[in-house]
């Protein structure tokens, strides 16, 4: 390692230790583009074929990373749509690896991630790539995506990304449709060499709609089952919109409730926060348009990059800070013990109540003395 690289990583550490998810977020999401030719049935942004003229220019995209580098090392999830749909994303790409981000970009299995252009994501900065396999074969996850070959792509495409040397995850959308063909992922999983699998479970907004979710029952096999899978450490496991995964894993380790992000290990250097991550808390998110919104699966703008401070809507908005304080969760989630660790997904929340700070209608646990 240089000393350049030296330098980098240990301040990187340093921030990561100190990092204070009232003043900064761990990670960030900006949806570059809304653009996207698949017509995925779970899509959480609705995405359309053709690129919105209010898009964020290349230069409000510069605009908008010189200012995230007041947070300090965040990750930078170039997302969509289909991010490759832009013709400026290496410059962006480069742009924020410069100013010290670390990139991390979700393409759509289209014949655009080229094995040439996946060399060039990597040469610009990006750290991982993610793409999603919802089936463990082409029935399933081309029936989710509504093109058939996406399977075939989606597995040519990670396999590429490898032997270009960029790490992978793989992101799994849990719906009733698929539940009980999760234990069948886990070779694919392995075969293509991901350093993690991303189990995200539906919060029902967009396209998503449309999909059954799992039963609170299920939500609790799914991820006891997830705890016991990450203890053979093949990859690490993220449990993506359900923060009582935390929970579950506290429990599963002699009742410890500080567990660094869901407990589990890096094996690519992104690494995890000691605390865990929710919407608005620790995740930020950053539309096509320049909305400011908690997360993309909480989509309630409260103001645009365009005239305002990123920073300070993160750091003062009301809303931002109320996610931030437990002591503000209604319900169930309120009176939880584990409330500081998981604190329930507030998109899931807000989808099904109307209410942002309600408690999470996925999670089966009922805190000791609960009878509402």
């Amino acid at each position: 390692m240089s000393v350049a690289h030296l330098h980098e990583r240990t301040a990187r550490d340093r921030w990561l230790a100190e990092v204070d998810f009232d003043r900064a977020p761990f990670t960030i999401a900006w949806e570059v583009t809304r653009a996207c030719v698949f017509a995925c049935v779970h899509c959480r942004a609705d995405a359309q074929r053709r690129r919105d003229p209010r898009e964020l220019s290349t230069e409000e995209g510069f605009a908008l990373i010189d200012r995230l580098k007041e947070f300090g090392s965040p990750i930078l999830v170039f997302t969509g749509g289909d991010p490759m749909m832009r013709r400026d994303l290496f410059d962006l790409i480069a742009h924020a690896d410069e100013a010290g981000l670390r990139c991390s970009l979700t393409p759509t299995a289209t014949t655009s991630p080229t094995k040439q252009r996946l060399r060039l994501a990597a040469l610009a900065g990006v750290r991982r790539i993610a793409l999603s396999l919802d089936g463990p074969d082409p029935e399933v996850h081309d029936a989710f995506r509504k093109v058939d070959g996406s399977w075939e792509r989606t597995m040519t495409i990670l396999r590429n990304a490898q032997e270009v040397g960029l790490s992978t995850q793989v992101n799994t959308t849990v719906t009733a449709h698929n539940v009980d063909l999760l234990p069948e992922m886990v070779k694919f999983v392995k075969d293509v060499g991901a350093v993690q699998w991303s189990v995200f479970f539906l919060v029902p907004m967009g396209r998503g709609q449309e999909l059954s979710m799992i039963s609170p029952e299920e939500h609790e096999r799914v991820l006891t089952w997830l705890h016991a899978l990450s203890l053979e450490g093949d990859f690490d496991i993220k449990a993506t919109a359900a923060p009582m995964y935390r929970r579950v894993a506290a429990q599963r380790s002699s009742g410890a409730q500080h567990v660094a992000g869901a407990g589990f290990a890096f094996h690519d250097g992104l690494d995890r926060p000691v605390q865990g991550v929710n919407d608005g808390r620790g995740f930020l998110f950053v539309s096509h348009t320049g909305d400011i919104t908690p997360s993309g699966f909480l989509p309630i703008a409260v103001g645009n990059v365009r005239h305002d401070d990123i920073v300070d809507v993160y750091r003062n908005h009301e809303l931002f800070r109320a996610l931030r304080d437990p002591s503000r969760l209604a319900g169930k989630c309120g009176a939880c013990e584990f409330r500081s660790v998981c604190g329930g997904q507030r998109g899931r929340a807000y989808a099904l109540t109307g209410d942002p700070l309600a408690s999470d209608p996925a999670c089966a646990y009922v805190p000791p003395g609960w009878t509402g």
